[in-house]
């Protein structure tokens, strides 16, 4: 790559991650003020309404973008390409949004005639469409890796809708209107309209400057002839889209309806399932549940693939009947050379093994202080951040259920990571056939959590536990088996906390049950009730930190370069006054 291309990719990745920053900041803020002036009835059909747009969006767009990032084309080939987002948009909006008035999203008649559910239908349809019409101006950006116009764009896009969103429902609480999800709706047509504004109105310059349109337009007939003189099929369709990019598009189709399914199934079952109540009480458990997986999990995971690709990527199984685990030892006949090599992948191996079960005991040992002060802290936390009125709801029960899945995800993380990191290529069509598996069975679980025993939004999080559960237990026999395959022993233990770790949250837990709060703290309310919760999260902590002081001691070795040298030379001074 030239030095041009580095630079831009190097700005774009930090445009991208202050983008990524302030979205969540504004959304969170705006999710705050929302929370103030809504029902769970609203935030459940706001849901629905985000699951339409997203459907559209994704079956429009997905398989284009990655086509379109894929292939090196002309910049007039790749913005007359990108019209097919807008071009399949409009008759999949027009259909899905009759589909979700008489067949889906209204059609069993739960939605309250004062949300106004249609029309703001009919508002997320034209933003959809809008926001589809963006594409040509998207496409030409990533293309000249001009993230700056992208970063600029989407900022202002999402700093209009929290004010459209927001402005709109105190405007509507303080005039005592009831515009029900009007809000959404508000807020994602101004979404669609800054996007396709701000992206017009930079882009058209580079366009100008390139000589090229950012409307449809034939493609120049110097390169026409071009391709005609090296590849007949290549030849542009009605002189427009060059048949390559077609054609990987084309294949890229199933894996994008694949795609969808895995991620938005979950979305898809609870708005079948579930009431528009117990969607906005999951709704709001999952947002606020997710910001633990978003701020802490998700880097962790995202570092340890890294770490797991480097440690493990030359690592090879070793043959059965040359296995140390399978057979006794017998004098080596390789090489110098092999041994070295052989010596430096098992060291590396070993290493990763040892960061493998440290990520998990740690994460373990946080999942204790969840378990044991989550359940009882959710009520007064959420009536402190949402407000009195959610109290009423389903939604403390179910972000008390909430509370027992953050560690499967955790858990599941680290480990989809290191399966991610060293998986073949066969190995992930595999794993991909367990998932498709697994969300058969989450669907079934839904069902029978749902629509038999009534559970509402813990429902949903027992189904999804369920799936997890099962994701977890197929990573950790690839994990063991790919161990165990190069000759290494897995302890299945090494991960778990101490049992008087266990046994104190379990006291602690029974304790916070059983206690009566102190009247010198009942009368502050629900900060009383955080203070009294406090108190026990710190003897717990505490207590914890004890139990778990040899472990907790490695860890900081293992994260200090310095010590971590200073304790290997202790151990070599030691190891040779032994000898």
């Amino acid at each position: 790559m030239s030095s041009p291309i580095l630079s831009a990719s190097a700005r774009g990745a930090t445009f991208l991650i202050l983008l990524q920053v302030s979205s969540r900041l504004l959304t969170f803020i705006c999710n705050q003020i929302l929370l103030r002036h809504l029902s769970p009835i609203h935030l459940g059909v706001s849901a629905r309404l985000e699951l339409f747009s997203i459907t559209i969006l994704h079956f429009s767009r997905e398989s284009l973008r990655v086509a379109l990032q894929r292939q090196t084309q002309s910049l007039q080939s790749v913005i007359n390409l990108s019209y097919l987002a807008l071009f399949t948009g409009i008759p999949l909006t027009a259909g899905l949004a009759g589909l979700w008035l008489l067949g889906g999203g209204d059609a069993d008649g739960s939605v309250p005639k004062g949300i106004f559910f249609r029309e703001a239908v009919g508002v997320y349809c034209l933003a959809t469409v809008m926001e589809l019409a963006t594409e040509p101006a998207f496409s030409a950006v990533q293309q000249k890796l001009l993230y700056k116009i992208r970063a600029s764009a989407e900022t202002v896009a999402t700093l209009l809708r929290c004010l459209g969103t927001c402005g709109s429902a105190i405007w509507a609480s303080r005039m005592s209107v009831e515009v029900g999800v009007l809000p959404f709706a508000v807020g994602q047509l101004a979404y669609a309209t800054a996007l396709l504004v701000v992206y017009t109105w930079k882009t058209w310059p580079v366009a100008q400057e390139e000589k090229v349109s950012l409307l449809l337009r034939r493609l120049p007939e110097e390169e026409k002839k071009e391709k005609e003189e090296t590849e007949t099929t290549a030849r542009p369709v009605l002189g427009l889209f060059t048949i390559p990019l077609l054609r990987l598009t084309g294949s890229l189709t199933l894996q994008s309806g694949l795609k969808y399914i895995l991620t938005q199934g979950d979305s898809l079952l609870i708005t079948t399932l579930a009431t528009l109540s117990d969607q906005g009480a999951y709704a709001l458990a999952s947002n606020y549940g997710g910001l633990i997986a978003r701020m802490l999990f998700q880097p962790i995971e995202e570092s340890s693939r890294n770490l797991f690709a480097k440690l493990c990527s030359d690592s090879t199984p070793i043959p059965p009947s040359s296995s140390p685990l399978s057979k006794p030892y017998q004098p080596p006949t390789q090489t110098e050379t092999e041994t070295e090599t052989s010596s430096s992948q098992t060291q590396s191996l070993d290493q990763s093994l040892t960061i493998l079960t440290t990520i998990l005991h740690l994460y373990t040992l946080l999942s204790l202080l969840i378990l044991t002060l989550g359940p009882p802290l959710s009520s007064p936390l959420l009536s402190l951040v949402a407000g009195h009125k959610w109290l009423s709801t389903p939604a403390p029960a179910v972000l008390a259920a909430y509370c027992y899945y953050i560690p499967l995800l955790a858990l599941n993380g680290v480990t989809e990571a290191f399966v991610a990191a060293v998986a073949t290529s066969p190995q992930l069509h595999i794993q991909s056939v367990y998932m498709g598996a697994f969300f058969l069975i989450f669907g079934a679980s839904a069902w029978v959590f749902i629509a038999q025993l009534g559970m509402g939004g813990r429902g949903v999080v027992a189904a999804n536990s369920v799936n997890m559960g099962l994701r977890i237990l197929w990573n950790g026999v690839f994990i063991r088996r790919f161990y165990v395959e190069r000759g290494m022993e897995v302890d299945g233990l090494a991960g778990l906390p101490s049992g008087y770790s266990v046994a104190g949250a379990v006291l602690v837990k029974a304790a916070m049950g059983q206690a009566k709060m102190p009247a010198v703290l009942e009368r502050y309310g629900v900060l009383g009730e955080l203070v009294y919760g406090g108190l026990f999260a710190g003897v717990l902590v505490l207590y914890v930190g004890a139990c778990e002081r040899a472990f907790l001691a490695r860890c900081w070795v293992m994260v200090r370069p310095g010590r971590r040298v200073a304790s290997e030379r202790r151990e070599k001074r030691v190891a040779m006054g032994a000898t």
